[in-house]
């Protein structure tokens, strides 16, 4: 785990889905101002079918408009493109690089996380891997990733935390909502993240205020 990462108990996926065609560039940066300032302190962002540019362009827009809060930004998948964006991590799943090839190419002061673990349990070997962070779920059912997987609910949170054990950093995700973040949390998750919940709602940085202040 990297020590100079302070682990928040929520943090927004940002997907390409959420970003309007039009004026995409004073919204990201309307946006990533807003979440900054309502105290997001870790960011993934996430385009699964943007070309290179397009990436490019929307990460130099949310480092900038977000560097004045020291966010700790995560890009999906692309760990070719991390030292273009100045992102601090990349996010590996299974067709992308290994968290271990990604920390070759990363080295040690960036972030990296990956799926860990799901209705089957822990991926195996997943916890020997040099990875920071491991994703597990999905808890309940979600509109913003396409996923044929079966969901874990609560239990499932429980399950791979005793699984696991008391140090890895494991991250619930899919379909957790205000309603569910405390539990999730007392379940076993070291944080939660969110995508549709938060940016789904006409003003996410005020909606992102009600979950910390709901968590305390």
């Amino acid at each position: 785990m990297q020590s100079f990462v302070q682990w928040p108990k929520v943090y927004p996926i940002l997907d390409a889905s959420f970003i309007p065609s039009t004026g995409r560039a004073e919204f990201l940066h309307r946006l990533g101002s807003g979440l900054a300032e309502a105290g997001v302190t870790l960011l993934e962002y996430r385009n699964k079918s943007g070309a290179e540019a397009e990436l490019l362009a929307d990460a130099a827009i949310l480092r900038a408009a977000m560097s004045a809060g020291h966010v700790k930004l995560i890009l999906d998948d692309r760990a070719d493109l991390i030292e273009k964006t100045g992102f601090d991590g990349v996010h590996v799943d299974a067709g992308d690089l290994t968290p271990a090839d990604a920390r070759k190419l990363l080295g040690t002061h960036r972030i990296i996380g990956t799926f860990g673990g799901g209705a089957a349990g822990m991926v195996p070997g997943i916890l020997e891997s040099p990875a920071d962070y491991f994703s597990i779920g999905p808890v309940f059912a979600t509109r913003t990733k396409q996923t044929a997987s079966p969901l874990i609910g609560m239990e499932g949170v429980r399950r791979l935390r005793s699984e696991a054990g008391s140090g890895p950093v494991l991250v619930a995700i899919g379909g957790i909502t205000l309603a569910t973040v405390a539990e999730a949390l007392s379940a076993g998750a070291t944080l939660v993240a969110i995508a549709g919940a938060l940016f789904r709602v006409p003003d996410p940085a005020a909606e992102f205020r009600r979950w910390t202040a709901e968590l305390g």
